[in-house]
C-alpha cells in the first residue's frame, strides 16, 4: 500500500509561483512513475505533468513552459514548480503514484493506482 501526502498549495496572485510536495510512503518509490493531475470546480479530474522512474517528463500543454515537475528519491517526494500562474490555473491539485513504473502514456488517469488526498491551489487575478 503507497500512501500520499500533498502540501504547499494555498492562495496566491496571477503571476506568482507555488511550489507543491508530495510525500509518499514505501520502500519502492524510486520505481513508480508520478505524476500530477488537478480537477477545478465543476470539471474533470486533469493531468497536469509526471514523471517517471529514470527522470523523463511529460506534461500537459497547458503547463508546459511554466510548472517542472521534479523527484528526490532520497526522500520519497516528487515536486511540481509552478511559475507564472494564472486564474485557469486554480483547482485541487492531486498527486498520483503508479506502482507499474510505466514509461508509456504518463498522461493517462487510468494507469494511476494510488492517489492522494489533494491540495488547493487558488490563483487571484
Amino acid at each position: 500500500q503507497v500512501q500520499l501526502a500533498e502540501s504547499g498549495g494555498g492562495l496566491v496572485q496571477a503571476g506568482g509561483s507555488l511550489r507543491l510536495s508530495c510525500a509518499a510512503s514505501g520502500r519502492t518509490f524510486s520505481t513508480y512513475t508520478m505524476g500530477w493531475f488537478r480537477q477545478a470546480a465543476g470539471k474533470e479530474r486533469e493531468f497536469v505533468a509526471a514523471i517517471s522512474w529514470s527522470g523523463n517528463t511529460y506534461y500537459a500543454g497547458s503547463v508546459k513552459g511554466r510548472f517542472t515537475i521534479s523527484r528526490v528519491n532520497a526522500k520519497n517526494t516528487v515536486y511540481l514548480q509552478m511559475n507564472s500562474l494564472k486564474p485557469e490555473d486554480t483547482a485541487v491539485y492531486y498527486c498520483a503514484a503508479d506502482s507499474s513504473g510505466a514509461a508509456q502514456a504518463m498522461g493517462v488517469k487510468s494507469h494511476y493506482d494510488y492517489w492522494g488526498q489533494g491540495t488547493q491551489v487558488t490563483v487571484s487575478s
